[in-house]
């Protein structure tokens, strides 16, 4: 399959280039930077110099669509809606990293986005690239949505245990970190090394647009909306999200009961592992354990003396959080093992 990707420059757009150069089903033809045309992609993913000679294009939507059978948009929010519709109406297929398709409501769109989306007719159409709750409609996608890296990691945790009914809905508080690279690669004042370094800092603590999709997502688990209390912080790490997240059981639980209902929903799953052990220095979810790795580790603890059921969820935010979830997608509209390019396991330590 030939592919391009309109946003390559960013992290993001760089961790797609990486993956999708050793896949042996893609051709990437055209990768798009408008701040960078002409300029080899090597010299702004350091990484890759010695893998390809492709250099960053300009943005012109003949040329992508006479070379391309699929094509990634990895851009600033708002701005894919603009570009998503032509290519679709050529027959192309998008997976898109942003946020323009994940609402199905257009209403949530000036709510949580400050924008109305100038495209409403396509939100229906468009899939959740989430595979672990939307592989079949994936299958045949025309557009895929691929969600926000914080909304991954909390909606993996959370859906076994909304879909059994087991926790109070209206009561879900999610406490997430995130590393530096969340924020992308222009700098601004709050990703500023000397900002960032050795602190904790909370952003947007409530109100997050992340919340939409959570809610959304996992409404279809039972058919109740829940409310989710969702606050990130920025933390002095690189890479890696780790959602701790706070229940109240509906019933008494205990371990075998947890062990079970997360067993029957992602025993198959090649990309969740539960990580919950008795040994070892790393018994719950690290994300320094998920680096470079389209991984899910999803643990828990049952705490007796607060009725809380503990859930904790850690990814790699630049690849289950992004571009490794696009390429999953991707296996799975081109029928192939959904490891396929993106199977490594992490580097360790890091």
């Amino acid at each position: 399959m030939r592919v391009s990707i309109v946003g390559g420059s960013g992290y993001v757009g760089g961790e797609l280039i990486r993956e999708l150069l050793f896949h042996p089903e893609v051709e990437v033809t055209t990768v798009v930077s408008r701040s960078h045309v002409d300029e080899h992609i090597f010299r702004i993913h350091p990484n890759l110099r010695g893998y390809t000679e492709l250099k960053f294009s300009p943005l012109n939507l003949e040329t992508i669509t006479s070379n391309s059978d699929l094509v990634f948009t990895a851009i600033p929010h708002g701005t894919s809606m603009e570009i998503v519709p032509k290519l679709v109406q050529t027959g192309i297929r998008v997976i898109d990293l942003g946020a323009d398709f994940r609402l199905k409501n257009p209403a949530d769109y000036p709510k949580w986005y400050g924008w109305t989306h100038q495209h409403p007719e396509l939100l229906e159409e468009a899939v959740f690239g989430l595979p672990e709750l939307h592989r079949e409609e994936i299958r045949n996608a025309k557009i895929v949505a691929c969600p926000g890296c914080m909304a991954t990691a909390t909606i993996l945790a959370l859906a076994p245990p909304i879909k059994e009914q087991l926790i109070e809905h209206d009561r879900i508080v999610v406490d997430a970190k995130i590393g530096s690279s969340g924020a992308g690669n222009t700098p601004t004042r709050a990703t500023h090394h000397p900002e960032r370094a050795t602190g904790i800092r909370p952003y947007k603590p409530v109100g997050h647009r992340h919340i939409a999709e959570m809610e959304q997502e996992l409404s279809l688990m039972n058919g109740n909306r829940p409310k989710i209390s969702f606050t990130p912080h920025a933390v002095p790490m690189i890479r890696g999200i780790l959602a701790t997240i706070h229940t109240f059981p509906t019933r008494q639980l205990t371990l075998p009961d947890i062990w079970k209902i997360y067993r029957s929903m992602y025993s198959e799953e090649p990309f969740i592992r539960l990580v919950k052990d008795r040994k070892g220095l790393h018994q719950l979810p690290d994300p320094k354990v998920t680096t470079g790795s389209n991984f899910c580790d999803i643990g828990f603890e049952l705490d007796s003396h607060a009725s809380r059921l503990l859930i904790l969820s850690a990814i790699d935010n630049l690849v289950k959080g992004a571009s490794g979830q696009a390429v999953q997608c991707l296996n799975i509209m081109l029928n192939i093992d959904e490891r396929t390019g993106i199977s490594t396991p992490t580097i360790y330590p890091v």
